[in-house]
């Protein structure tokens, strides 16, 4: 009984330790104090705090959300300098695949046109041999036909000239693969921006003016009434400084952009040659071109419709004299088409037309540059006397004697007896 009590005593007495060990304390209660969002920028309450010093300035207009827009906007005009080259790689393609089916236009209206007039020459001069058991009648009439339809073809084929159609196919494609380099050396070297995406459009634009695709509505005019220089370059829009040559004083220890007083000079000079010998030069002889051209022009499909009457009358009582007329104008016909064709006439003026072209881009490209007063705003001076000087075929020394002898030519009253370009 004892031992029982004792037993109970023992486990009660253990119940309340663990009891007591097991049991957790409260915890005290803390106050958690809260700083207050503060108002005002980061970086101005850390400049003001304490006294301390603003040392970094903080721009306002630089955001974050600016400078987002100013990347996105030069990815933009990489992307879209991307989208005009490849534009510009099938324009390439384009003008070259339509170039060579013009020249074989060229090629088979010409041999198609010989061999029809030979022909029908042939004929006209068979029946004016009066041979024995020879039908007058069918000769009469297939040869009749025949010149017929050669006047009709040369009338087509004068009308659209193949050979000058070739040589703006070659040029556009030329032009095209030029253009295409300049977009590929921008892209190369640098970011491109926003203005350059709009020059490469504007030349894009320019050059499918200058060099159209089809044949109905805007093909350009084979026969004007004179040479007019092509264009294929778009037009300056933007305003020039004042145009009055006011005097321009040139600090020799600092770098004007690489233009100098005896650079000036010397360019000045350069465009007054290119007026006065090589723009005025092929312009002379564009214009024989053309005037050569139209009488070819004329001349085929009327000595060809002379034949096709003359042919008409044979077998009447003047019958051999008309058979001679047919026979005769069809052979010279067909020596006129050779030659207008043939000797590709029309490609020639094309070409003159061409040159005139690009000796006014030069001109052009100089005095633009020059008429800008502000010299910081113009092309790099030695980097435009370089390219000048590559355009005509020259090198920097040659360029400067060339500038040098049409000043003493101007001085002395004669006329200068060079050329600027060595290339045409």
């Amino acid at each position: 009984m004892a031992s029982l009590q004792a037993s109970n005593f023992v486990l009660s007495s253990s119940s309340k330790q663990i009891h007591a060990a097991i049991s957790v304390p409260k915890l005290p209660s803390i106050r958690l104090s809260v700083p207050k969002v503060p108002t005002r920028v980061l970086s101005d309450e850390l400049n003001t705090r304490d006294g301390f010093i603003n040392t970094i300035p903080v721009e306002k207009n630089v955001t974050r959300t600016t400078l987002v827009q100013e990347s996105s906007s030069v990815s933009m005009a990489t992307v879209q300098l991307y989208a005009i080259l490849e534009a510009v790689a099938d324009r390439v393609e384009m003008h070259s695949n339509i170039g060579e089916q013009r020249e074989n236009w060229n090629t088979l209206l010409l041999n198609s046109i010989n061999m029809i007039t030979l022909t029908a020459a042939t004929m006209a001069g068979v029946t004016a041999t009066g041979g024995a058991g020879v039908s007058i009648l069918g000769l009469k009439l297939a040869s009749t036909l025949l010149f017929s339809a050669a006047t009709g073809m040369l009338v087509m084929m004068n009308k659209i000239q193949p050979s000058q159609l070739v040589e703006e196919q070659r040029n556009a494609t030329r032009l095209f693969k030029q253009l295409q380099s300049q977009i590929q050396t921008l892209l190369a070297i640098g970011s491109p921006s926003k203005g350059d995406v709009k020059d490469a459009m504007e030349k894009v634009l320019a050059l499918d003016k200058a060099y159209p695709l089809p044949l109905l509505g805007v093909m350009l005019e084979k026969f004007p009434e004179s040479l007019e220089p092509a264009v294929w370059w778009p037009k300056n829009q933007s305003p020039k400084t004042n145009k009055s040559q006011e005097t321009k004083h040139f600090n020799r220890k600092v770098d004007n952009n690489g233009w100098t007083e005896e650079l000036e000079t010397e360019m000045r000079e350069i465009v007054e040659v290119i007026k006065r010998k090589d723009s005025e030069d092929y312009e002379r002889l564009g214009n024989k071109a053309l005037k050569i051209n139209k009488v070819l022009a004329k001349s085929g499909p009327l000595l060809t419709g002379i034949a096709a009457l003359g042919s008409a009358f044979m077998g009447s009582s003047n019958g051999p004299w008309a058979a001679i007329v047919a026979a005769v104008a069809g052979a010279l016909a067909s020596a006129v088409n050779t030659f207008e064709h043939g000797g590709q006439v029309g490609m020639v003026f094309e070409m003159y037309r061409n040159n005139t072209g690009f000796f006014k881009l030069v001109q052009e490209s100089i005095e633009s540059n020059l008429d800008e007063n502000d010299v910081e705003k113009r092309e790099n001076g030695e980097l435009l006397e370089m390219k000048v000087a590559l355009q005509l075929g020259r090198s920097l020394s040659r360029l400067r004697d060339l500038a040098k002898k049409s000043s003493y030519s101007r001085i002395e009253g004669s006329p200068i007896d060079e050329f600027a370009s060595k290339l045409f």
